[in-house]
C-alpha cells in the first residue's frame, strides 16, 4: 500500500478527498491535516468516520508524515507558499501552480510560485512528482474543447455549477437566502479559470460562469465554429476511457448522472441556422472537478492503475 495524506482536509475538497481514499485500494491515509481540528478525532468532521482513522494534526505536520502523496487541499496563498518535501507526489487542488505565464498568475491569483506539471489524465497526462490540479470549470470546459484544439480560433464557454464550488467559508453570495430560488452569473468576464482554458487550448475563449441552486454539480455548454468532424475528435480522445462518456447522437448531459461520482458526460449538437458546434459537458466539481481528478493524477504518478478508487457510476433513479 502506498500512503496518503490530506493537507486541509476540513474544507469540501478536503472532506470529498477523504471520501475518495477511503475507498481507495492502494493508497492509506496516514494523516489528516487540519489546523482547526488538530487535536480532534476524525468524527469531529463527520460523526460516520470511525477509529480507523488517524486524529486530526496541524497541517504542517500532515506535511512532515513521511506519506508517499500529499494532496494540498488548501487556498492559493497557502498552497503557493507550500514547500514539497523532497521525493514526494504532491497534488495541488488550489490554483497556485496552474498558470506558466509569471505575469498571468501574479494577476489571477496575486502569486507566482512556479507552474507544476497541468494533470488532466486525459488529455495531459502529469510529469513528475509536482503536479497542478485542473479547475472545475476549466476540467469542463477542455475535455469539451481540448481535442479541438488547432481546429477552432476561440470559443465562448456558458458554465454553471453548484454552490460547493465556492468553497466552505462563509460569504454573502453562498448563504441559502441568496442561492435558493435564484441563478445569476458572477465574475463576468474576469473569472480565473478563463487563462487557464486559453493556456491548454491555445486560443481564448469567452466564459461566463453562474451559480446553480444546487449543492453539487457542474455543466458547461461551449460554443465553437469548425469544419471540423467534432464527434469523430472527441470520440477519438476518450476512446476506452473509463472516466468520459460521449453520449449519443441526441442524448444531453445530465447533472443526476454525473453527481457524486468522478464521471464526465460529453453531447454534441450542431445548431443548423448558424452553423455552430455545440459541446456540452457535465461532471461533478467535486469529483471529477477536484477530488477524482486529484486521485486520478495520484494514480498515474504512483504507477498505480489509472481508475483506481474512482466512483464511476451513480443512483439509477
Amino acid at each position: 500500500m502506498a500512503t496518503a495524506a490530506i493537507i486541509g482536509t476540513a474544507g469540501y475538497v478536503g472532506q470529498e478527498m477523504l471520501d475518495r481514499l477511503l475507498a481507495h485500494p492502494a493508497l492509506e491515509v496516514v494523516a489528516l491535516g487540519s489546523d482547526s481540528l488538530a487535536g480532534e478525532r476524525a468524527a469531529a468532521l463527520d460523526p460516520r468516520l470511525n477509529g480507523s482513522l488517524p486524529p486530526f494534526v496541524a497541517n504542517d505536520d500532515a506535511a512532515a508524515s513521511g506519506a508517499d502523496v500529499l494532496f494540498l487541499c488548501l487556498d492559493h496563498a497557502e498552497a503557493a507558499a507550500f514547500e514539497p518535501p523532497d521525493g514526494t507526489v504532491v497534488l495541488d487542488l488550489s490554483g497556485a501552480h496552474r498558470l506558466a505565464d509569471a505575469v498571468q498568475a501574479g494577476a489571477w491569483y496575486g502569486t507566482a510560485p512556479g507552474a507544476w506539471s497541468y494533470g488532466l489524465p486525459e488529455l495531459y497526462p502529469p510529469e513528475g512528482n509536482l503536479i497542478a490540479n485542473p479547475g472545475c470549470y476549466a476540467t469542463a470546459a477542455l475535455l469539451a474543447l481540448g481535442p479541438l484544439a488547432g481546429e477552432i480560433d476561440g470559443a465562448v464557454v456558458d458554465a454553471k455549477s453548484g454552490v460547493s464550488g465556492a468553497g466552505k467559508s462563509l460569504k454573502a453570495s453562498s448563504h441559502a437566502g441568496f442561492v435558493l430560488e435564484n441563478f445569476s452569473p458572477y465574475a463576468v468576464g474576469a473569472h480565473r479559470h478563463a487563462p487557464e482554458i486559453a493556456q491548454q487550448l491555445g486560443t481564448a475563449v469567452c466564459f461566463v460562469p453562474h451559480l446553480l441552486p444546487v449543492r453539487r454539480g457542474l455543466l458547461a455548454t461551449c460554443y465553437v465554429q469548425t469544419s471540423a468532424d467534432v464527434r469523430a475528435l472527441l470520440e477519438d480522445a476518450y476512446r476506452g476511457s473509463p472516466v468520459v462518456r460521449i453520449l449519443p447522437e441526441g442524448t444531453v448531459p445530465e447533472l443526476s448522472r454525473v453527481q457524486a461520482t468522478d464521471a464526465a458526460e460529453l453531447g454534441v449538437f450542431t445548431d443548423g441556422a448558424t452553423g455552430t458546434t455545440i459541446v456540452v459537458c457535465a461532471l461533478d466539481n467535486l469529483g471529477k472537478g477536484a477530488a477524482g481528478q486529484a486521485v486520478q493524477n495520484a494514480n498515474l504518478a504512483l504507477g498505480l492503475e489509472p481508475d483506481a478508487g474512482l466512483r464511476l457510476s451513480g443512483v439509477l433513479v
